[in-house]
């Protein structure tokens, strides 16, 4: 039987209703009872505007809230380690442009202002992936085993998605901003 979890309220969540505490308590269950880690367990994620809190298998977290990679482009990266190396940027352009083509390396770029512009909340390849890592380390670590609830930033608005870390009690144990 799911444990009954108390009430919780960090600094940005809401509080959680009875039948909201009962599908975390649902959710922790499944964490507590997995023998190994695999792409089934769950990543909650809260939307605050509807109070709509749901659980997403870690598998499908990348395509119900995709991350942005657009800076993660190698176009980009290349320019990046160039410059990093002590490249003056006229160069390092130059040089980008050599490997992958004019129209290549305008693209890339041109993708990642408009995913800018468009804002993507903080949540990058980067974030998603230290989700993973994270939540997967204590299958290794023999850490505590921690749920992910990822609160939503409200669309439109200039804010990062806020991961929390909640023990089986609820009790958030970690915030990252993202």
């Amino acid at each position: 039987m799911p444990q009954r979890l108390r009430p919780s309220r960090p600094p940005g969540l809401p509080q959680f209703t009875g039948l909201q505490r009962d599908k975390l308590g649902q959710w922790h269950h499944l964490l507590a009872a997995a023998r190994q880690w695999h792409g089934q367990l769950p990543v909650v994620l809260l939307d605050r505007c509807w109070l709509q809190l749901r659980a997403v298998a870690v598998e499908d977290l990348a395509r119900v809230l995709p991350p942005d990679s657009s800076a993660d482009a190698p176009e980009l990266v290349r320019y990046r380690d160039l410059i990093e190396a002590g490249e003056p940027s006229w160069a390092a352009q130059m040089q980008c442009w050599q490997d992958f083509g004019p129209a290549a390396c305008q693209q890339a770029l041109q993708r990642f202002w408009d995913r800018q512009e468009r804002g993507n909340h903080n949540w990058t390849l980067t974030t998603y992936l230290q989700l993973v890592e994270s939540y997967r380390d204590p299958w290794t670590s023999g850490k505590p085993r921690r749920l992910p609830l990822l609160v939503l930033a409200r669309a439109n608005q200039a804010e990062s998605h806020n991961l929390y870390w909640l023990d089986p009690m609820g009790q958030p144990v970690r915030h990252t901003c993202l």
